[in-house]
């Protein structure tokens, strides 16, 4: 996925942007970079790799090379960004959260033009690049974002910095948030809202899909209405989004207790305990302990002196070893126990089998799967939230093709709650996870859970709805 952070200061905005830009650690492990027009003109860059260390060691020796008072950053899972461009429309950089399924075809298009790529992206085209250069064929910035829009399939939201401020520029479909916040100095504007808070910005408004804005440290002005549909990320409240940050006015931390709270009140086991899967499964399971009057406790619990990251590592064994050593059991409080483990979802499968095995062999009675989203059937052609390269990463998928001889048939039925086909799919992952039993939430109680209508949320993932 990724994260956007900018800032527009009548005074020098580098500490804001290095931290504004930190706060969105959580959404992406792959690059980080910030872009800033300096007090001499120029535009100052520094981009670096974030696999192997964080956003703040990376980034905190260039700070003294920053000393203007406009600037962008992102945290990003793809293309190096920002980047910086000269064409007609002036001096300026660029940085996305997008994802294109149409990349391919649209760079043969523009090279067709005559026109040129001068940054790659792990060796193919950089989509920040291409963004912008869709952005070039309009006379003006509004109606250059406005031409890219109609062109992409995908989502992006996006920030460009320019010499007169800051164009703040949401998705046409709302997938990704853009919020604004107002400080002493000038504005802010950001993906997680909660990023405002500890800087000193008051929370203004959201962008609505498709809407383009102007910051300047005085003003906000529009230069695009919002025209999209909105088609907000529902895997932003599972997962992704961080406890203290809403979106459209719904927080995160209270949409994922909704889910446990409405899992816990339909769940028919006579449970212990409760214990969520830190961190992602912490907020659910104090909701289910609620809904289903059973008592939370920390079962399993996160070692984070040294282990506060379980995906930095670039490879897969040595991820699912991170991933193992940084849960530990409390065998205390599990020996002989039948407890229910939350957690927000299955994606392979591989580290909640190894989960199930340890809490087995230091003592649960009975384990007890729960899942604050439903099965993920569909890869994501939005956000790519799950970076998986092939349908046959998600257990689901696998099970499928178990159960059918090919991964891809009947997914209408497998992805309908309650179906015929559903519960075998269920079933069968229970088994091969050596659960006692398994259970996730359907869309409806996910949809009741965040609050906001079915039509307005993306929940292609499920069931392949919130479509272009």
């Amino acid at each position: 996925m990724g994260g956007l952070f900018g800032v527009v200061s009548k005074k020098k905005c580098v500490h804001d942007l290095f931290y504004g830009v930190d706060y969105h650690s959580h959404l992406g492990t792959k690059r980080g970079g910030m872009a800033v027009i300096n007090e001499d003109g120029s535009l100052a860059r520094s981009i670096h790799s974030l696999k192997q260390s964080y956003f703040r060691v990376k980034f905190e020796p260039d700070l003294n090379k920053f000393d203007g008072r406009f600037g962008i950053g992102a945290i990003s899972d793809s293309e190096s960004q920002p980047i910086a461009v000269h064409s007609h429309l002036g001096r300026f950089a660029i940085c996305t959260v997008m994802k294109l399924s149409n990349v391919d075809a649209l760079a043969e298009e523009v090279l067709g033009e005559g026109k040129i790529f001068t940054e790659l992206s792990d060796g193919s085209t950089n989509a920040t690049e291409l963004v912008a250069q869709l952005i070039n064929k309009g006379k003006t910035f509004g109606e250059g974002i406005r031409y890219m829009q109609s062109r992409i399939e995908g989502s992006c939201s996006m920030l460009i910095l320019t010499d007169d401020g800051i164009i703040a520029a949401r998705d046409w479909y709302g997938r990704t948030p853009l919020v604004i916040g107002k400080g002493e100095d000038g504005y802010a504007v950001a993906s997680e809202s909660c990023s405002l808070i500890n800087l000193g910005y008051d929370f203004v408004r959201e962008l609505g899909p498709g809407e383009a804005l102007l910051l300047t440290p005085e003003s906000i002005e529009q230069i695009l209405p919002a025209e999209g549909k909105l088609h907000i990320c529902s895997f932003l409240w599972i997962y992704y989004g961080f406890p203290a940050a809403s979106y459209e006015g719904v927080n995160v931390d209270q949409a994922r207790r909704n889910m446990g709270r409405i899992m816990g009140e339909q769940d028919d086991i006579k449970a212990d305990l409760v214990s969520p899967i830190p961190d992602s499964g912490n907020c659910m399971a104090i909701g289910y302990s609620e809904g289903a009057g059973v008592p939370l406790r920390n079962a399993v619990v996160k070692y984070t002196p040294t282990w506060p990251r379980s995906f930095m590592p670039i490879d897969q064994s040595t991820r699912s070893l991170v991933a193992k050593m940084k849960l530990i059991p409390n065998y205390g409080l599990m020996k002989g126990k039948k407890v229910v483990f939350c957690d927000d979802s299955i994606v392979r499968g591989t580290q909640l089998r190894d989960n199930v095995e340890i809490f087995r062999r230091h003592g649960a009675g009975e384990v007890h799967i729960r899942i604050s989203c439903p099965p993920l059937v569909y890869p994501c052609p939005y956000l790519n939230f799950s970076a998986s390269k092939s349908p046959l990463e998600f257990v689901t998928r696998r099970t499928i093709q178990q159960l059918e001889g090919e991964h891809g048939k009947n997914l209408s039925e497998y992805s309908t709650f309650g179906s015929p086909c559903y519960c075998r799919m269920v079933e069968a992952i229970r088994s091969n996870l050596k659960m006692n039993s398994l259970k996730f939430n359907s869309v409806q109680n996910v949809v009741d859970a965040i609050g906001l209508p079915k039509d307005c949320l993306c929940t292609h993932c499920f069931d392949c709805s919130g479509n272009n």
